[in-house]
């Protein structure tokens, strides 16, 4: 009974418990008449695993976040009509339930289109196939189906009392997203559609709001949202709205064979703060985790089985610093500006062509201020309230006072950790990965088991596999007359192929002959390769693979793939046109059928076991016993060495891996320039490298011992080069200046007064279990450069790694302040002083 109670008062935690009303009028969100300015992170419960969800949550709430978002993912609840599925990674009632526990309110965005680079934009793909289907258009059978699944969840979370009304985390709901993009191409039932989409949402009686993001036409009471890059511009459709943001894209996606882009947390902080000095409430960022695309879940096509997003969180579950402690202190400052905002309206100064202040003060005395500079390009000195102020360019200071400045948006103040991917072998023993026993089962190229089809035509892709495979065999037989030219003359024909995508491989006689693929930006594609043909009959296999379903546009679900023309050329009479030939069709692989990357399937073929797989083989399975890698780090899968496919470790599917490069002609700037307005090819990095190189393997999948890993190779690899990589935090670094403001807050008190005593400091923390080992660089006076390659600058005080060695070394954490006792007071007079620190963690 003990235990009962103390499980109960553990969940009844501030917030929760007694049911709350969630109302809202033009200002904010009212929960329990009490305004809310609130901050929100997304994290999306099927791109983790349940033993990471706690530790993501917590990750957030430290980092100054009051709510989590999340999506529910249709395709992966419904596999097929009315066959539900809600554990493991989609048990989203225990998802709810850790965010509850930690204090923390919830956004259910149910869609049920997310989008979200999701594959088919997270509708199931037999929705396609029920007669008479169009989605998201005024069609019934759509609707129907749609709204039983949207009931299906409010049932569930209402049975599992959820929803704010009844003493749950959720205040608000989501239905539908960004349809406002699309509507218009659906004519007159774009518009019935999003109202009749509206109108049931809001017929489920929750007990909570219900929004819609980029929707400008959404009804009362529902509220449209905005998602972008920026939103301090936005403005809700109806006076008695609230501004919200439901997407802040911290980063952005990657593509197979794309750069890695970057977004900086100046323009982060930039775009938020803006965002609340121009009157928001409620800002979230997309994604706060972005995490994995486990098995086939990644949309796109093309998209990366990674989902890092340069999120403030990242695939791993690692905070990335500096960008999520540059917005901890983000939040902090505006909650200390919280009462003033939420409490009056704002007064406006123009303090230049781009420069301008908001004031918000009550009358109670309390006062807040947010001083922009949008310029791009320079800074700016204004003069606000009789003070002068120093703002660089594309940045916002914060002054929960009105007077002093907490924060600047382009001050980053926040250590920034230097992460590597450690290298071990599959095995933690002394053996090394070149000598592991593989057991290897070679893939027949075209039929096996016997044809599904024979069809005199090319098949869609798409429509045939039903996405239940990546692969479809198109297979025919060529007959070869003995007087052929070619024979002879050394001169070989050439395969000419048209596909709709996504990537093919072509065999002659059970060889590899060529390959070829589209890329995100063009899914189509075209070749034309060389091929031995014999005298007689050639068998010709065509494997047709998918790299990933589209997941948005106006009627995606259309969108096909595979082959649309085939053809030989060389032959005496001629292009020899196989386009409406008879062909044989096999969907998907032998060793996908009989599972045998399952434990329960792993004995469904006979293995044949070497020390010495073979190397760059096509359409072969590798299998390997190893052991988890050493320590509790966070582990990635080194996929360098391979070529394009996927992988399993005890059953759980670890994703599509395929280290395509990026172009060597692409741009990726040197240094990344925050100011200025963002896009995603802004600031890349990885030009003429692998997209990706690593792939997630949760902690939570190993066993102590005996992990089978399986590996599907299609084009061909060297098995023996995959290694583990822990992913590890071995340094840190920190460049503070004088006239940063104090950003770790110790110059306000617990009443918001500024402690004019206070002096900007340096603070460096090493992961949990790790101590400060090395100062590698320390100089306090006017250094240069980036972490990793500091450089002292012309005033330097020599003695500036024995200050921070006495402060810091063999401590897991320090605090240096830029202090004239710990660096004397004349160093570089008249100048600006910095302190710049790089450190190992060990």
């Amino acid at each position: 009974m003990a235990e009962k109670l103390l499980f109960f008062l553990f969940l009844c935690l501030p917030y929760f418990c007694l049911a709350s009303n969630v109302t809202y009028d033009h200002r904010s969100l009212i929960i329990d008449g009490q305004r809310k300015l609130l901050i929100s992170a997304s994290i999306h419960y099927p791109r983790s695993v349940p033993a990471m969800w706690p530790g993501l949550v917590a990750t957030a709430k430290e980092g100054g976040l009051d709510v989590i978002e999340t999506y529910v993912f249709w395709n992966g609840h419904e596999l097929s009509p009315g066959n539900y599925y809600f554990e493991g990674r989609y048990d989203l009632v225990k998802f709810v339930k850790i965010v509850q526990q930690a204090g923390l309110y919830l956004i259910l965005r149910i869609g049920p289109f997310v989008a979200a680079e999701w594959n088919f934009g997270g509708l199931p793909v037999w929705l396609h196939y029920v007669p008479g289907t169009v989605f998201r258009t005024d069609n019934e059978p759509f609707k129907s189906h749609m709204k039983n699944f949207t009931t299906l969840i409010v049932n569930l979370m209402k049975q599992e009392k959820l929803f704010a009304s009844q003493g749950g985390p959720i205040i608000l709901a989501q239905i539908e997203n960004e349809y406002g993009y699309v509507e218009s191409d659906y004519g007159d039932g774009g518009k019935a559609y999003a109202m009749w989409a509206a109108n049931m949402a809001v017929s489920q009686d929750t007990g909570v709001p219900w929004i819609m993001g980029q929707q400008d036409d959404a009804p009362d009471p529902v509220i449209n949202t905005c998602n972008s890059f920026y939103c301090d511009q936005f403005t809700p459709n109806s006076a008695n709205k609230p501004k919200i943001w439901t997407e802040n894209w911290p980063g952005w996606f990657k593509t197979f064979g794309s750069r890695n882009p970057h977004r900086p947390p100046e323009d982060v902080a930039f775009s938020v703060a803006r965002f609340f000095q121009k009157g928001g409430s409620l800002q979230n960022y997309y994604v706060y985790h972005g995490g994995t695309n486990f098995g086939r879940t990644a949309g796109g096509p093309f998209i990366t089985t990674s989902y890092d997003y340069d999120a403030p969180i990242d695939e791993y579950g690692l905070a990335r610093l500096p960008k999520w402690s540059h917005l901890k202190e983000l939040h902090k400052a505006i909650k200390l500006c919280e009462h003033a905002l939420l409490k009056s309206e704002p007064t406006v100064l123009s303090l230049g062509p781009l420069q301008e202040a908001h004031i918000y003060a009550e009358s109670s005395g309390a006062c807040a201020a947010f001083i922009a500079n949008m310029d791009g390009e320079n800074d700016k000195v204004v003069d606000f309230q009789n003070v002068s102020y120093h703002l660089p360019a594309w940045s916002v200071s914060i002054l929960p006072d009105c007077k002093n400045v907490a924060y600047n948006t382009a001050k980053v103040g926040s250590q920034t950790s230097i992460v590597e991917m450690v290298s071990e072998n599959l095995h933690s023993s002394d053996k090394s990965s070149e000598n592991l026993k593989w057991d290897i089962y070679m893939e027949k190229a075209g039929v096996w088991q016997g044809a599904d089809f024979v069809m005199d035509s090319l098949v869609d892709h798409i429509n045939t596999t039903k996405d239940s495979t990546d692969y479809l065999w198109y297979t025919i037989s060529v007959q070869v007359d003995q007087g052929e030219k070619f024979l002879s003359n050394g001169r070989n024909p050439t395969l000419m192929v048209e596909s709709k995508g996504h990537a093919l491989l072509a065999f002659v006689n059970q060889e590899l002959q060529a390959s070829a693929s589209g890329s995100a930006s063009d899914i189509k594609f075209k070749f034309e390769s060389p091929i031995t043909l014999e005298a007689g009959k050639n068998e010709i296999a065509l494997l047709s693979m998918t790299v990933g379903l589209q997941n948005g546009e106006p009627f995606y679900e259309f969108v096909g793939a595979g082959l649309t023309s085939v053809k030989i050329d060389g032959f005496n009479n001629g292009t020899l046109d196989l386009s409406s030939s008879t062909w044989t069709y096999k969907i998907g692989l032998e060793g996908e059928h009989l599972n045998i990357y399952k434990p329960d399937g792993l004995n469904n073929v006979k293995w044949i076991s070497t020390s010495n797989p073979p190397k760059n083989q096509p359409l072969t399975w590798y299998k390997a016993v190893v052991d988890p890698p050493s320590g509790g780090d966070p582990v990635g899968l080194d996929m360098i060495h391979m070529g394009k496919g996927q992988a399993w470790l005890n059953g759980e599917p670890i994703g599509r891996y395929w280290p395509r490069t990026s172009s060597i002609n692409d741009e990726c700037p040197s240094t990344c320039n925050y100011r200025g307005k963002f896009n995603p090819d802004k600031c890349d990095t990885g030009c003429g490298e692998p997209t990706q190189r690593w792939y997630h393997v949760p902690r939570s999948w190993f066993r102590p011992s005996g992990n089978i890993l399986v590996i599907f190779e299609e084009k061909g690899g060297d098995p023996t080069k995959i290694s583990f990589s822990r992913r590890v935090v071995t340094g840190l670094c920190g460049l503070v200046s004088e006239d940063f403001p104090t950003t770790d807050f110790e110059s306000w008190d617990k009443n918001s007064k500024y402690n004019s005593e206070a002096k900007p400091v340096l603070r460096l923390i090493c992961p949990k279990g790790t101590l400060i080992s090395s100062v590698k660089f320390a100089s306090f006076g006017i250094p240069s450069g980036t972490c990793g390659a500091y450089l002292k600058g012309s005033c330097d005080y020599p003695n500036s790694i024995s200050v921070v060695e006495k402060i810091c070394l063999n401590k897991n954490k320090c605090t240096v302040a830029l202090s004239g006792e710990n660096f004397g007071k004349d160093i570089c007079p008249g100048l600006t002083r910095k302190l710049a620190v790089e450190v190992a963690c060990s």
